[in-house]
């Protein structure tokens, strides 16, 4: 594809008028015909094409860049239509997602052959959501089949909380995006695997650990939440094999008491020789930036409060896109606890730092 890619806007609309907008009608024309459309969900923009299709997912991989053995979540309108997709599916399923559905949580289960295996990443397996924004809804609802839909980033890259992101990495290479402003949680869907006798976390998000275990007697957590997956492990879902979330510049995460972190962060503030970023939080970012006063080159950016948890998740993507902005050659980030959506953040910092952790004290 060599042309500009189309970009509708569409403002603030109840899900009933969004079935009859115009520009859903095309999405879903373009989704249809084997096409790709981004568009905005609850979490982050997803690249959307036809499940059922298995050359409309092999155009995803090519777009994104993304290896083919990575799996797609697909995505539906009505927890009914799991059925159609999806089989042996357990009672649990139900209690989840009668809690927590439409919302940001995706649940694995073993597909039909009605998936292809180029939409499950080569797994008996098919990661399924409900998502809770009306525009993501009434466009699966109007094309009339799920859509296959990772984020809609270059394959490594920031995950994209607003179209802006979206047009940056994909134009050119998609039909369409859906400008639905910029995203409300800011990190992708809570991975959950239903596929055992035990439930098990793939990747932590705004559906929190907490929140599962007061619903499911147990729910263990996959080990590759804090490492990267060998060559030789074949990932149950998105992310978890390959580096994921990465801006461009070399990035480490300080790990330790909050003054042994402040202090590391302004030594190194004192000593750089070269165009950084200190990722921190509003309630230090006074204290850094006075002691970068003067020196060029040092950008001091806040995630948020460290009071508000989901405000640091809010602007992850946004902050990490920054640093590209801006030409950093290093980051350094703070961490953060790790209970709630700490767990989803710290997973996607980790991540994006390649799990290097300078640990101070």
């Amino acid at each position: 594809m060599e042309k500009e890619t189309v970009v509708r806007k569409i403002d603030n609309k109840d899900i009933e008028e969004l079935y009859h907008d115009d520009s859903i009608k095309s999405a879903a024309d373009i989704i249809k015909s084997g096409g790709l459309v981004a568009f905005p969900t609850e979490t982050v923009y997803g690249l959307g094409a036809d499940a059922f299709l298995e050359e409309a997912a092999k155009k995803i991989y090519a777009a994104k860049g993304r290896p083919s053995d990575n799996p797609l979540i697909v995505h539906i309108a009505n927890v009914d239509d799991v059925e159609n997709i999806a089989k042996d599916i357990p009672d649990i399923f139900y209690t989840l997602a009668k809690k927590y559905w439409p919302g940001p949580m995706t649940i694995v289960l073993k597909k039909r052959d009605i998936i292809p295996y180029a939409t499950s990443g080569g797994l008996d397996t098919v990661a399924v959501r409900l998502p809770g924004n009306d525009i993501a809804r009434a466009l699966i609802k109007v094309a009339g089949v799920p859509i296959a839909a990772p984020s809609a980033n270059t394959s490594g890259r920031p995950s994209p909380t607003k179209a802006s992101h979206v047009f940056e990495d994909m134009n050119g290479k998609i039909d369409m995006i859906i400008d639905g402003g910029a995203v409300g949680i800011g990190v992708e869907s809570t991975i959950i695997d239903l596929t055992s006798d035990i439930p098990t976390l793939l990747r932590p998000g705004a559906v929190t650990l907490e929140m599962l275990r007061k619903i499911c007697e147990r729910v263990d957590v996959d080990p590759a939440i804090e490492h990267l997956l060998t060559g030789s492990e074949a990932p149950k879902a998105p992310g978890m094999k390959y580096k994921h979330y990465a801006p461009k510049a070399d990035m480490k995460l300080v790990r330790g008491d909050e003054s042994a972190v402040l202090k590391y962060m302004k030594d190194r503030i004192k000593d750089c020789d070269k165009p950084m970023a200190f990722l921190t939080v509003d309630e230090h970012k006074k204290d850094l930036e006075a002691e970068a006063k003067g020196k060029s080159g040092i950008n001091i950016l806040s995630l948020g409060s460290i009071k508000n948890p989901d405000s640091i998740a809010h602007n992850l993507f946004d902050v990490l896109r920054k640093c590209d902005e801006l030409g950093v050659e290093y980051i350094l980030s703070e961490v953060f606890d790790e209970s709630g959506i700490g767990k989803a953040i710290m997973n996607r910092l980790k991540k994006a730092a390649g799990f290097e952790i300078i640990d101070v004290r």
